[in-house]
């Protein structure tokens, strides 16, 4: 006799989707496989959501915990929507067998497209000017007006540094490049200085990067290794005319450090899209400076990036239950895992075509 998830000896497969205007449930269908919807807020929500199904879209939050996976044991795969998994347990899904798979380039123009724009924006002191046009100051004051002629900056002849040279890195570096500075620099320690060369770029130490840069922008992955990277000891090392720009993870700078610093004149300014806390409260001091430039995590966002990652969202769901690769692999010390539960009848995996052979460590 059949079992639950069997038809006429046909596995039978169900993804769960938080509802959005954007999903791509007509690709699951198109697949065979029965979709799920349901809002969900909290762990609860999920585990009931995610109990008895193959495969998950999940977001930012609720975070996709431990007991969240460890409650829902036909699961096999998670899709993140976007490039991070910071909101995932890696160590349990690959413990457990579940692949975490992500969208990585979806949204590399927009990170570094924006990226660039904080940084011109601080060295251009646009919002600045912008206020000053507003509140009539152009027009009844000329004199105050002048001081916005003493305070820009360029970017040519100046170092900038990089930390963290991926796909966003690499991107901005192509965007900065054109803008003439002196030397481009970066310290990421998964790259070599071969694949730097490519780009232009020197790779440095950390130490080097923050004590020479006179602009630096972060695009480093939320670690455990990259927490409060920036911190109060780092922040003293940059120079007090260094311009930080930070659109990857708000964890990794030390928001009551940053803010102090940007008070003290330790260093002249920050142009942020990521917060420590998020939404950032109201009454955070890096609210309060007028050296510091905060945008509401949209970096990575816009229509293409939204519907190009919906359908690469999707599919990372149908293509690891199908026996294709993936568009994106967290996690790829779990195919190890997979292959042991391969051999046993009961596994979650049980009935599922082998993907060994698509995806590498």
């Amino acid at each position: 006799m059949a079992s639950e998830s069997e038809i006429e000896g046909k596995v039978m497969l169900k993804v769960s989707v938080n509802p959005s205007r954007i999903n791509r449930l007509d690709l699951f269908r198109a697949a065979d496989i029965d979709v799920v919807e349901g809002r969900v807020s909290t762990e609860e929500d999920m585990v009931d959501l995610m109990a008895d199904v193959d495969g998950a879209q999940v977001g930012v939050w609720p975070l996709t915990s431990r007991r969240v996976l460890e409650n829902c044991p036909r699961l096999k795969v998670v899709s993140r929507f976007g490039v991070g998994v910071d909101s995932i347990d890696l160590d349990a899904a690959t413990e457990l067998g579940v692949l975490v798979c992500n969208v990585p380039g979806s949204n590399t123009s927009e990170v570094a497209d924006h990226a660039m724009a904080l940084l011109l924006a601080l060295t251009r002191k646009i919002v600045d000017a912008s206020n000053t046009v507003r509140e009539g100051v152009w027009k009844d004051d000329p004199k105050r007006n002048a001081s916005y002629y003493g305070s820009v900056r360029r970017i040519a002849g100046h170092v900038v540094g990089v930390i963290g040279f991926g796909n966003i890195g690499r991107a901005f570096t192509n965007r900065v490049r054109g803008f003439g500075p002196s030397e481009i620099i970066a310290f990421d320690p998964y790259v070599s200085q071969i694949d730097a060369d490519i780009y232009g770029v020197k790779m440095v130490s950390l130490e080097t990067l923050l004590s020479t840069s006179d602009y630096i922008t972060i695009h480093s992955s939320a670690t455990e290794e990259t927490y409060h990277l920036i911190n109060e000891s780092s922040l003293a090392t940059m120079k007090s005319s260094a311009l930080l720009i930070n659109t990857a993870r708000g964890p990794i700078v030390d928001g009551a450090a940053l803010a102090n610093a940007l008070e003290k004149g330790v260093i002249e300014g920050a142009g942020l899209d990521v917060t420590e806390q998020e939404p950032i409260e109201s009454d955070d001091p890096l609210l309060f400076l007028e050296n510091c430039i905060v945008t509401p995590h949209v970096a990575g966002f816009s229509p293409t990036f939204l519907e190009d990652c919906a359908i690469r969202q999707a599919e990372n769901i149908i293509f690891a239950l199908s026996g294709r690769k993936p568009h994106g692999l967290a996690n790829p010390e779990v195919i190890k895992t997979i292959a042991v539960m391969r051999q046993s009848d009961d596994s979650r995996w049980s009935g599922i075509e082998d993907f060994s052979t698509a995806l590498k460590l």
